[in-house]
């Protein structure tokens, strides 16, 4: 009965995690400058999910193994910018897509709240039983 409390409360970590991922995404979709004020833009981050829990020996429930930061970025034409190469007229600009964070933060969200029902459940199941056993 405890491993499926444990399973669950391992989803709802790395939902929370995932939605982190998420905020951070969100949040640096117009960073395009790194912290020597040159033109490095921000990189999506993406959460890697793996089986397991392996920091308590658990083959069930699921961890993230990783956190990706992926480098996908735009081109932005604007010669006027103080960034923009003299040549081309473009600088480098974070291609995250804020509608597809969004319904990732809407499954993330789901998942959670589904995790939570197996939490209730779990409880409910294992009141239950201890009733029937006094």
């Amino acid at each position: 009965m405890f491993g499926a409390l444990d399973v669950s409360v391992s989803g709802l970590v790395a939902q929370r995690t995932r939605m982190d991922a998420i905020s951070a995404n969100l949040a640096g979709k117009d960073a395009i400058v790194d912290e020597n004020g040159e033109n490095h833009p921000f990189k999506r981050r993406v959460p890697i999910f793996e089986v397991g829990d392996p920091g308590h020996g658990r083959e069930m429930g699921v961890h993230v193994r990783e956190i990706l930061q992926q480098p996908a970025f735009k081109r932005v034409y604007d010669p006027k910018h103080p960034l923009a190469d003299k040549r081309t007229g473009t600088y480098l600009a974070p291609d995250i897509n804020v509608a597809m964070e969004m319904v990732s933060a809407l499954e993330a969200a789901r998942a959670y709240e589904a995790n939570i029902t197996v939490v209730e459940a779990t409880k409910s199941m294992m009141n239950t039983s201890l009733r029937l056993l006094a």
